[in-house]
């Protein structure tokens, strides 16, 4: 169902070698988007690919009972000592640690293009409750902003979130996906642009000279259009999709309480500026 490497690979789990870098670095989700994502009120919530708990806080501040996993123990590392009430596993979304049923929803912030779709999405179907979802949720930076189309170039724009619409669109689990988009912002500076740089899979890979070439070439584009260190924001547009789990016959379960825890697509219509709620300017 798709060619993205597994969560568990190897470029994947690279994060947790910089696991501050990207918690630092990356930006997080608003309480609306989150909410839209899951719900309002109070629900068992499974996270993968949960990282250093971006999202997981906005969860949590929710009122939701979170499950939150990843397969890179450095990772939630981090989540664990900001959010210590919060159960955690060391998995992936191909083999979850949970009985059939156990969840109203279960999201994937900034993950769900590392999953194997193929053994993931039987998975995530198995341990929702009847009439749970699956979120998806991807903070995609607004590129319609001259800097940020220049800062794009630079370190390149990740997949669009068509890809997993299609793979939802296709999969035999779940209902048709719904869509909403939400404003975001994110105050970057010198210093907190670097490691939003340097905490992506792609320049992580990099040799030490290479990557500083990197990161030399993205504070040559902050500081002529940036503000020093009184910092600028940088807008992103978070997408979310939400799938039901379709009905399905009673499968015995997978019980592992103790355990450490180029097709058809459906084409998302782009933001027009005259929805998008802010004035397009060039911080020049």
């Amino acid at each position: 169902m798709t060619d993205r490497p597994s969560r568990s690979g190897s470029a994947a789990r690279s994060f947790g070698s910089v696991a501050d870098v990207y918690d630092r670095g990356r930006p997080s989700y608003t309480r609306d988007a989150v909410a839209w994502a899951t719900s309002a009120e109070p629900l068992t919530v499974l996270e993968l690919g949960a990282g250093t708990g971006k999202l997981t806080g906005q969860l949590v501040g929710l009122g939701h009972d979170v499950h939150a996993t990843d397969p890179d123990v450095a990772m939630l590392d981090v989540l664990r000592a900001r959010l210590p009430e919060v159960r955690t596993s060391v998995t992936g979304a191909e083999d979850i640690p949970a009985p059939d049923r156990s969840y109203d929803v279960v999201v994937a912030a900034q993950a769900f293009h590392w999953f194997d779709h193929e053994r993931a999405l039987p998975e995530i179907a198995r341990v929702l409750k009847p009439g749970g979802h699956l979120a998806v949720v991807f903070n995609a930076r607004d590129e319609r902003i001259p800097w940020v189309k220049k800062l794009g170039r630079i370190i390149a724009t990740p997949p669009s979130e068509q890809n997993s619409l299609a793979v939802l669109v296709a999969a035999t689990q779940f209902d048709q996906p719904t869509v909403e988009s939400f404003k975001n912002w994110q105050t970057v500076d010198r210093h907190s642009i670097q490691d939003l740089v340097a905490s992506r899979s792609d320049v992580i890979g990099l040799d030490e000279e290479a990557r500083a070439a990197k990161l030399a070439e993205v504070l040559a584009l902050y500081d002529d259009y940036g503000r020093g260190m009184d910092g600028m924001q940088l807008p992103y547009l978070t997408r979310c999709l939400r799938a039901q789990v379709l009905d399905r016959p009673e499968t015995p379960g997978l019980d592992l309480e103790g355990q450490d825890q180029g097709e058809d697509t459906v084409p998302i219509p782009p933001p027009t500026d005259d929805d998008s709620g802010m004035l397009l300017i060039d911080f020049r």
